[in-house]
């Protein structure tokens, strides 16, 4: 498993989680990386990206609210969510930012319901 992304779960309306994910691959520091969701009935979309030199960048939707860290020691990324929304609701994968992306791995869920 190249993608291994855990921490998500149920949470009302307004909470936060922090969402990890484990890339199990040579050269991770000089990829850039993102987070990408992907809700019921709707095509996957990137939400945060850090480059390889730290810098991020986020969707509209999520901005100020999200926010995009890495480890390049650890091979992790995270992505601590705060003030979440119902529609926030979907799995939340990591990968590359650009392609070629890694293979896929199985997300993480995230729930916001009251």
């Amino acid at each position: 498993v190249q993608l291994q992304a855990s921490g998500g779960g149920l949470v009302q309306p307004g909470g936060s989680l922090r969402l990890s994910c484990v890339a199990s691959v040579n050269f991770f520091s000089s990829y850039d990386m993102g987070w990408y969701r992907q809700a019921p009935g709707k095509q996957r979309e990137l939400v945060a990206a850090v480059t390889s030199g730290g810098t991020a960048n986020y969707a509209d939707s999520v901005k100020g609210r999200f926010t995009i860290s890495r480890d390049n020691a650890r091979k992790m990324v995270y992505l601590q969510m705060n003030s979440l929304e119902t529609e926030d609701t979907a799995v939340y994968y990591c990968n590359r930012r650009a392609e070629p992306l890694l293979i896929w791995g199985q997300g993480t869920e995230v729930t916001v319901s009251s």
